[in-house]
């Protein structure tokens, strides 16, 4: 009797631990390929991002948005040279430079107008220089090495059943948390990419206000946007390489499964800084 408890016993050990190092096994895989694509994406601009959305969104912009960004225009030109000439007492004392500044200024609204979209790609050639020129100095690998790995089956043949089964319950939790952290970079990354395809897709319309004094904010503010979505790439970047460093430090640890649950530690503080990036962008160009 006392064979066959033991026989069952060393038979239920072997089955835990198979379950638990094949839960473990290639568990970083998705979270190394997302993390390793975020200073991929991140660098890229819109339009070699996608070709094909990038196109979309031009053909958008300049045949549909683009004819309401001009009366747009009309309206605000025509307010302007209405208030100059009501400032002058009603023409009575009117001097004529004021035509040739409002004709100056209009002809300079009508440029920046008909090259929206070439101001918004210049704004993100520039971001993006910058984030292609931090990615060398940001050194080190992200991945998450399995190392570890590979003295955790010895570490569990010394356990007991109870402990292990306690370990395999913890296995399958970090399984699916580390496949809901990769699914959160994924939406993070790619959701940038659209937040800038929306903006550039009405970029005509705060262009068009740009040139008045009173509703000028509007196009300030988008141009600040701009800038501010641009370098969140660079933060992101930056989230990137501190999660690096932190990860190659705990993969020296001697205890795997702290290892490993320092791993899930700094993945889920990697997504909640990928969100935070957001917000710190805007607030440090003053976008809003």
């Amino acid at each position: 009797m006392g064979i066959l408890t033991e026989w069952i016993n060393q038979w239920l050990k072997e089955l835990l631990i198979g379950a638990i190092m094949g839960n473990l096994e290639g568990l970083y895989d998705t979270v190394n390929t997302r993390v390793g694509e975020i200073a991929v994406q991140v660098g890229t601009t819109p339009a070699a991002w996608n070709a094909g959305v990038f196109s979309l969104i031009r053909q958008i912009s300049e045949t549909v948005i683009l004819p309401i960004a001009g009366m747009i225009l009309t309206f605000v030109a025509a307010y302007e040279l209405i208030q100059m000439v009501i400032e002058r007492n009603n023409l009575h004392d009117l001097d004529y430079w004021i035509f040739f500044k409002w004709i100056f200024k209009t002809a300079c609204a009508i440029l920046i107008l008909s090259n929206t979209f070439n101001i918004v790609n210049a704004v993100f050639d520039v971001s993006q220089s910058v984030i292609a020129r931090s990615a060398g100095v940001i050194q080190g690998s992200t991945d998450v090495t399995p190392d570890m790995l590979d003295t955790l089956e010895t570490t569990l043949e010394g356990m007991d059943l109870g402990p292990l089964v306690g370990l395999f319950m913890q296995t399958i939790f970090i399984g699916f948390t580390m496949k809901a952290l990769s699914i959160i970079i994924f939406v993070l990354v790619y959701g940038r990419m659209l937040h800038i395809y929306l903006l550039t897709s009405l970029a005509p319309l705060p262009m068009a206000a740009l040139a008045n004094r009173e509703i000028g904010g509007t196009g300030q503010n988008y141009i600040k946007s701009l800038f501010a979505i641009g370098f969140q790439g660079l933060l992101m970047l930056v989230c990137v390489g501190i999660y690096g460093v932190l990860i190659q430090g705990i993969s020296m640890s001697g205890d795997p499964i702290g290892a490993i649950w320092g791993t899930v530690g700094y993945t889920v503080l990697l997504c909640f800084m990928l969100f935070k990036t957001g917000s710190i962008s805007s607030s440090i160009f003053g976008a809003h």
